[in-house]
């Protein structure tokens, strides 16, 4: 799989309102076929700060995305509410989907 990790500095004006404007990108994006997951969260230090966590099938998904009609609108209207280039970690791992943390794995419990 393709697994992305993008920062996106927003303006202060416009973070409260981020999830709404990138709405149509986000809900389009998660409508492909070959997208696994696309979720963004909002820093708890800074809140003018996205951090958007996404996942595509395989590289054809991949290219799909950056190619949809979606993307080129996202292109040009996302970075005006924006202060900087989004940062982005971008790396093909050889897995579908995540793994456990076995060291933060949680104890059974009396009861469940």
């Amino acid at each position: 799989m393709i697994f992305i990790t993008a920062v996106f500095q927003v303006r202060a004006e416009d973070a409260e309102r981020w999830p709404e404007i990138s709405r149509a990108f986000t809900d389009a994006t998660r409508s492909e076929p070959g997208c696994l997951w696309f979720d963004w969260s909002r820093s708890v230090d800074d809140p003018s700060q996205y951090v958007l966590v996404e996942a595509f099938r395989d590289s054809d998904a991949g290219a799909a995305h950056v190619q949809s009609d979606h993307f080129a609108a996202a292109q040009r209207e996302l970075p005006w509410h924006l202060v900087s280039t989004p940062r982005i970690i971008n790396a093909v791992l050889d897995q579908d989907g995540w793994s456990e943390l076995g060291e933060m794995a949680v104890p059974p419990r009396a009861g469940d």
